[in-house]
């Protein structure tokens, strides 16, 4: 199969593309990047392109299945506006083309507490991706939403960091689906679950992720 790759640059992005090259069922991982990673593998086709002209090149992302890293923050963002368009008009635009060249399974890492009429900006930007990727008839539509992720990030995030810090503390006192979550962990669940034959609508949080 040929795995499209949404967000390969980031923290589970970065581990899903580890898991896709190293199994056998991908034959072929595409990955839409700003700048060529420092990455070489025989999988692996880099596809540079100008984030605000994906329609020009929509050829060049025909997969079978994708995989969708896509996210920052507002503070990395700068605003509200831009934030958006990263973590749902690129996404979601990316959903359509890709259907349309013939992919049937989208696999998403959303966030928990997502929500369309959430009180948080943050997270009701991504319960509208959820909404309107539900919409578009996949054959297969995986939605991932993790508690706070834990792992190495290029980029320094101040809140994650102290999170982080009282994670194990935070960790026992909260209820499983509360509970932080290793981004590997993640990464490794949307490989496997885009592989079981899966169909219509599948949501885990991260209680869940951690038992695929």
């Amino acid at each position: 199969m040929t795995a499209l790759l949404l967000g390969a640059s980031g923290l589970t992005g970065g581990l899903c593309l580890q898991e896709l090259m190293e199994d056998p069922t991908f034959d072929k991982v595409i990955t839409p990047l700003r700048k060529e990673m420092v990455l070489a593998h025989p999988k692996l086709e880099q596809v540079i392109i100008n984030f605000d002209k994906i329609v020009d090149n929509q050829d060049k992302f025909r997969a079978d299945v994708v995989f969708c890293c896509l996210g920052t923050t507002i503070r990395k963002a700068g605003s509200k506006e831009i934030f958006k368009k990263i973590d749902y008009e690129y996404p979601l635009l990316f959903a359509q083309l890709a259907l349309k060249q013939g992919a049937t399974t989208f696999v998403l890492v959303s966030a928990m507490g997502a929500a369309t009429n959430s009180l948080f900006f943050y997270s009701r930007v991504k319960g509208e991706l959820e909404s309107e990727l539900k919409k578009l008839g996949y054959q297969t539509l995986i939605i991932l939403q993790p508690s706070l992720l834990l792992g190495d990030r290029k980029e320094q995030r101040l809140g994650e960091d102290v999170a982080k810090i009282f994670s194990p503390i935070f960790n026992f006192f909260t209820p499983k689906k509360y509970k932080a979550i290793h981004a590997e962990q993640v990464a490794k669940a949307m490989v496997k679950l885009a592989k079981q034959g899966l169909n219509g609508l599948i949501v885990k949080e991260s209680d869940e992720i951690k038992e695929v």
